[in-house]
């Protein structure tokens, strides 16, 4: 689904960011990417979206060139990614609903769709009685967890989930690992990012690990080892 072919990024700085990364994400797969500050995670995730373009090598989604696409094809291979941020980024003047809602808004879908949609994905995320406080009335495990409903109500391929715990304490992570494995477990594939090693012990998922811009373990059902 997924393939970095030897990708190395250089900034004009002369930075190395990223260093001969090679790997590939199956679909419906669960991966962890660990490292710490300025290993190279935020740079892949860049080049994946194609915010970012290589120095040298290749990204492929479903063995197109991600980096060879025209603006709209772009706009669309981003429309079959979900993002869900540390920072939640919520609209504060929105509802919960009107949140999760302007997603599907953005992406052109119809009114009956979003009537069926959005009380579906809230109810996934146990947040069907906030449905109209708006972000300011809620703690930061639930802001997060409508940041993930937001990002699964257009039923992306691939779900995008960078540092989604940093904010948060024990036992709302604990709830946001569980809605992510629940996300996994119907179908859709997902990518995080985190330094918490307690998450990564608990999943017992795929983890890929980096160090100064290169892969230096990845292991199929790894523990957080740096």
């Amino acid at each position: 689904m997924i393939y970095f072919d030897k990708v190395s990024k250089k900034y004009p700085n002369e930075s190395l960011a990223l260093q001969d990364i090679n790997f590939s994400i199956a679909h419906n797969e669960f991966v962890s990417i660990v490292g710490h500050s300025g290993a190279g995670k935020t740079t892949l995730l860049k080049l994946l979206l194609a915010e970012e373009k290589p120095t040298e090598g290749s990204v492929f989604f479903e063995s197109v060139n991600v980096h060879e696409l025209h603006r709209n094809d772009v706009t669309k291979l981003r429309r079959r990614i979900g993002m869900i941020f540390q920072d939640f980024r919520l609209l504060p003047d929105k509802t919960v609903y009107e949140n999760i809602a302007f997603a599907m808004e953005a992406a052109g879908r119809s009114d009956d769709e979003i009537a069926f949609d959005v009380p579906h994905v809230l109810e996934l995320v146990d947040l069907n009685n906030k449905a109209w406080d708006f972000p300011g009335h809620l703690s930061g495990g639930e802001k997060q967890r409508v940041a993930i409903a937001r990002a699964i109500v257009n039923q992306p391929d691939i779900i995008i989930a960078d540092e989604p715990t940093g904010n948060l304490d024990p036992v709302n992570t604990y709830e946001i690992v569980q809605i992510l494995k629940k996300i996994n477990d119907i179908g859709t594939t997902v990518i995080l990012t985190t330094h918490n090693k307690g998450i990564i012990d608990l999943l017992g998922k795929r983890v890929i690990t980096m160090e100064g811009g290169k892969i230096i373990r990845d292991d199929a059902s790894g523990k957080y080892v740096l």
